[in-house]
């Protein structure tokens, strides 16, 4: 088993896995490490094993972790975000001078210097490369162009959800994944509407796929909607589920009579 730390550069970044090694490290500490786009600053956000065959699948082999950041290193990322507002502004004049249609989210700056990461959302496909230029010559470094997904952008916005706790990709998610239909077909409760099923961001609430393993494990049990079955009120037809419940709705053969029934029948 190896030990890895789940490391995110930005709120908005995807989670990257580095070998803990012996390194002492707890939740939310700063460290430093090498990347293939230079020296970083990240957060630990979380801590797994590893089997050997997990390790071997991983796309690039783990590097590991430098050091913990140091009061010199967190004073060279404060010193960066003081130039944040001015990137930012820079940035936005540039996107309404190509005429683009860009929203403008963030910018990260790698801890050695040497990159700058704009993140922006945008309905579709853009070409910015006219805007890519125009940002390399005003800073002279390297420049990355981010788009990123609705639910990105909410996750650090800050916002409460409508159970009034923090929204669940700031707090809980550290990989949003997928959140479909089917979680709400599965935990029967598509029929509360759309208004009541969708998040901050428009879309399905995240908190949908918090019991998932549990709904599917239960639904496992299930018997199939149509499926023909016998209870002790004679026979009849699967027409409906009640998954926590663990019974079942049957239509008798009389094609009148519906009823509940546990599946340990």
């Amino acid at each position: 088993m190896t030990k890895v730390a789940e490391i995110q550069f930005a709120p908005w970044d995807k989670i990257y896995y580095f070998a803990a090694g012996e390194m002492a490290m707890e939740l939310n500490d700063y460290i430093i490490v090498e990347t293939k786009l230079g020296l970083e600053m990240g957060k630990a956000v979380g801590f797994k094993e590893l089997t050997d065959a997990e390790t071997a699948a991983l796309p690039d082999p783990l590097k590991p972790i430098l050091r913990k950041a140091t009061k010199e290193d967190l004073d060279v990322v404060l010193g960066q975000q003081k130039n944040r507002a001015k990137a930012l502004e820079d940035c936005r004049g540039l996107i309404k001078k190509h005429n683009l249609p860009i929203k403008l989210i963030d910018v990260h700056f790698t801890f050695d210097g040497t990159r700058i990461t704009f993140a922006f959302i945008a309905d579709g496909r853009v070409d910015f490369r006219e805007l890519l230029k125009d940002l390399i010559k005003v800073y002279h470094k390297n420049i990355r162009l981010q788009q990123l997904g609705i639910r990105d952008e909410i996750k650090i916005s800050g916002d409460i959800g409508s159970c009034g706790r923090n929204l669940c990709c700031q707090k809980f998610h550290k990989d949003l994944g997928n959140v479909t239909s089917d979680l709400a077909d599965l935990q029967q409760v598509a029929h509360r509407g759309s208004e009541r099923l969708s998040g901050v961001c428009g879309r399905l609430k995240c908190c949908l796929t918090f019991e998932k393993s549990l709904y599917n494990e239960l639904a496992d049990n299930m018997p199939m909607i149509g499926e023909k079955i016998k209870t002790k009120h004679g026979r009849g037809e699967v027409i409906g589920w009640h998954v926590l419940k663990q019974t079942v709705e049957v239509l008798l053969e009389d094609k009148e009579t519906i009823v509940e029934v546990p599946i340990s029948e």
